[in-house]
Formats: C-alpha cells, structure tokens, sequence
C-alpha cells in the first residue's frame, strides 16, 4: 500500500522522530512506513490520519494486486 505519509510530515516541518513520537512509535517504524516496507494497523493508520487531520483515505492509497501471476 503507498502512503503521503513523508509528503505530509516534510509539510508539517516535522522529523521522523518528531511524528514518531506523536504517534507514539519508533523512528525506525515511521522509516518503514515512508519507504512502504511495513502496513500499518489500522490503529496506527487511524492514529497518523488524526495527526495529519486528514481523512485516512488521503493518507493511505490502496492498489490491487494482480493475483493472475
């Protein structure tokens, strides 16, 4: 799934940790979100949405995958 999340945050002026510590998790946590090597749960990505005030749905955009492989 592809994310805003580091559009989002450069826009705050905020750093990873900055936003790490929001939401409380670590620096390395938000890295793999930004590099979109880890899926948040959906109490991580309800936590990120309120952070920013946006909608999830703005945050977080969901591809299908091909499963014809």
């Amino acid at each position: 799934m592809k994310n805003r999340l580091a559009e989002l945050r450069t826009t705050k002026g905020w750093t990873q940790q900055q936003l790490a510590d929001l939401v409380g998790v670590s620096r390395q946590t938000v890295i793999s979100l930004e590099r979109g090597r880890y899926n948040p749960s959906i109490t991580l990505a309800f936590r990120l949405a309120r952070t920013f005030e946006i909608q999830i749905e703005k945050m977080f955009l969901y591809e299908e995958e091909d499963d014809e492989q």
